[in-house]
């Protein structure tokens, strides 16, 4: 199946020893701000000590050789500032990983409960005990 994942879900598999394999089996899409989100948060968190340099070079290079396709749908950033609007949010981040799985008609995959409530009202929403 098809699953847009969003930032939380590739931190974790890249912060974890055996990275992306749990999912393995599904289609991995994100938007392109899933990279510089995700990089951004594990330097974050190399930068605070939460790991060694050693570990944040290893996730980073998970992601960087991750399994996930990029897609940039046209109607993305339009999509996005719509459901951003209809969410009631005041930006369009989060808006994007819902736009894009709305898009392709697939579901998005998070680990942040805060997106999975709100996106729940426009795409299914499956966190990753769910799979």
């Amino acid at each position: 199946m098809t699953l847009v994942i969003d930032a939380s879900v590739a931190f974790d598999a890249c912060a974890a020893r055996d990275g992306f394999r749990p999912l393995g089996g599904e289609d991995l899409v994100g938007p392109p701000l899933l990279w510089s989100e995700t990089r951004s948060s594990l330097h974050e968190a190399t930068w605070r000590g939460a790991w060694s340099a050693r570990a944040g070079e290893l996730a980073h290079e998970r992601m960087a050789t991750a399994p996930i396709r990029c897609e940039r749908p046209d109607a993305l950033g339009p999509t996005a500032w719509e459901i951003a609007n209809r969410l009631g949010w005041a930006k369009t981040y989060d808006a994007e990983y819902v736009a894009l799985a709305r898009l392709l008609g697939c579901r998005l995959l998070t680990a942040d409960e805060r997106l999975r409530r709100g996106a729940g009202r426009v795409v299914e929403v499956l966190r990753p005990a769910d799979l």
